[in-house]
């Protein structure tokens, strides 16, 4: 079984502050699957883009942290329970670092979209990229696939992404418009320095982590 526990308080506490691009004007009811210390939720809540919040976390001791910022809190394994509990459905469904952690996460998302998302709603979700350079390139010259306590290679990781596949994790019939951004090449920046003298013909060796979203139409 996968140990939560032992990571740090520190690997829950980060506001998800860069999904502002693919989120709706208004929120509206939130749900976050993996709200870690419910720190994404309380941003929300405090830009005033939701109205109510609802946070799922699989560590006790983050579900606890994250009680006094959000609506409502369930300490629960998402993968296992589903949505076990009773609720309207959702304006907006984040699942932000969360997917890869879980062995079906493709049942998941359909979970979410066919039973929680409301029509007109969002599905926001960020999946790391495993053609990194850092992962890459250890793995090309070095044969290495040390896992880690944290990032890429993250020892609680069950599946891994590229571009492809992240894409088509929010390819779902329910779903139009999908958008895939590929995180930290704001300018200015060195990520987005080099990607423009490389033309982007590396982008994606480059490419930490993907932000996803799309949409269930009315």
């Amino acid at each position: 079984m996968q140990n939560y526990e032992a990571k740090s308080s520190a690997y829950f506490a980060h506001a998800r502050k860069e999904i502002a691009p693919l989120l709706p004007p208004r929120c509206g009811r939130v749900l976050e699957v993996g709200c870690g210390s419910g720190a994404t939720l309380a941003w929300l809540r405090a830009s005033g883009r939701a109205e109510y919040s609802v946070g799922v976390e699989i560590s006790s001791a983050a579900a606890e942290s994250a009680r006094s910022l959000v609506d409502e809190i369930y300490c629960l394994d998402f993968e296992k329970s589903g949505s076990s509990f009773a609720q309207p459905k959702f304006d907006v469904i984040l699942c932000l670092d969360v997917l890869e952690h879980m062995v079906d996460p493709w049942r998941v998302v359909d979970q979410l979209v066919t039973d929680q998302l409301a029509p007109g709603g969002t599905l926001v979700m960020s999946l790391p990229n495993v053609r990194h350079y850092s992962v890459v390139l250890p793995l090309l010259l070095q044969g290495r696939w040390d896992y880690e306590t944290a990032g890429l290679l993250d020892r609680t990781h069950l599946r891994f992404f590229t571009r492809r596949t992240a894409l088509a994790m929010v390819s779902h019939p329910l779903l139009k418009g999908p958008r895939c951004l590929s995180a930290g090449f704001d300018w200015p920046s060195l990520k987005a320095s080099v990607n423009f003298v490389t033309a982007g013909l590396f982008r994606d060796l480059l490419t930490y982590q993907y932000l996803l979203s799309a949409h269930k139409p009315a």
